[in-house]
């Protein structure tokens, strides 16, 4: 389940030094799942990764913030959201970050999860950061609302996906059915080459804004984005704790005004059967080294994550350590404010 090595030891393994491992410390891995190099998570991922590690216990790690001490944190590359939760489930790997829609069906054993039963050892540390549903039309496909993909060619994205299952909650509260227009069921990729063919009206994706395919079809003058919002919306987001409101900025994407549509984000989540005090540790030092790992700009995503969101669209339980350090700094606040 958890893996243990000691300081010393990791540090001869890239050495190739022979060392008296009697007066070694313990060190506990930490392996964080992500997605893909080109994506968001694997960047993300690292960086947290970076600011948790601190294999040799040091307490001077400049230029960085110490992390953990005698914790070996790792980021390592996935399919995503889907894998990640399975890895943590059957033990491959302690954490990883996962869409909070996916996160709920895999707890709950619904959804794309629905045969598999639900998966009992998924908890959170954090939400990260928002990924909003976009709906994504071409200019000249007249779609301005949900209503009028009836009669349009539309991608709900590949089977299996959060993506389809989403733009089918979403279909189905507005009141339109698949056999109301062509439907498609391909990637995203795909998707956006069929939209610069002319093949497709729309198509659906799950992705923090700006998503960087989405703002090169802005960039070529050919999408606009369809709004999902209204007491429908709502009304979702208050039934599905994994959806909240959320709005595209005017600006995210060139010729594109603001847009109000749902979201769902970007969840930190951990296997439950790691160590509460691990995890506490874990929780708090990322919390304490995030505004110095802000101020390096090593991704744009990091500016997204902040406190005030910290429990936006969590569709799962908090891991105990995790919870212990939320308590302890509520207590902390209180505690300030009757001084």
């Amino acid at each position: 389940m958890r893996f243990k090595f000691t300081h010393i030891a990791v540090l001869c393994v890239a050495l190739f030094v022979p060392v008296n491992t009697a007066i070694a410390e313990e060190v506990s891995l930490f392996r964080i799942g992500t997605g893909g190099v080109g994506g968001t998570y694997y960047p993300v991922g690292k960086t947290i990764a970076r600011m948790l590690s601190n294999p040799l216990g040091k307490e001077d790690c400049t230029p960085d913030p110490c992390g953990v001490p005698y914790l070996l944190s790792l980021a390592q590359t996935a399919n995503g959201s889907v894998s990640n939760i399975e890895d943590i489930q059957s033990g491959k790997i302690e954490s990883g970050l996962a869409q909070s829609d996916i996160v709920y069906w895999a707890r709950t054993g619904t959804g794309i999860f629905d045969e598999t039963g639900p998966f009992q050892d998924i908890t959170a540390i954090a939400s990260l950061y928002r990924e909003d549903i976009h709906l994504v039309a071409r200019k000249d496909a007249d779609i301005r609302s949900v209503s009028d993909l009836r009669g349009k060619r539309v991608s709900l994205d590949d089977p299996g996906s959060g993506t389809l299952v989403d733009a089918r909650l979403i279909l189905d509260a507005f009141g339109v059915r698949e056999s109301e227009f062509e439907a498609q069921y391909i990637k995203a990729a795909d998707a956006i080459k069929k939209m610069r063919a002319g093949q497709l009206d729309a198509f659906f994706l799950v992705a923090g804004s700006p998503s960087k395919a989405i703002a090169e079809l802005s960039e070529e003058g050919l999408i606009t984005l369809v709004p999902i919002d209204g007491p429908t919306a709502t009304m979702l987001s208050r039934e599905n704790t994994f959806f909240s409101t959320s709005v595209i900025k005017a600006g995210s994407y060139k010729g594109v005004d603001m847009v109000r549509t749902l979201c769902v984000t970007a969840l930190w989540i951990v296997d439950r059967r790691q160590s509460e005090e691990e995890v506490y540790e874990i929780t708090k030092t990322f919390w304490r080294n995030l505004p110095a790992i802000k101020k390096m700009n090593l991704h744009p995503k990091l500016s997204k994550i902040s406190m005030g969101t910290t429990f936006a669209s969590m569709s799962v339980a908090l891991h105990p350590g995790a919870q212990k350090y939320y308590r302890e700094i509520r207590e902390n606040v209180a505690d300030t404010r009757t001084n």
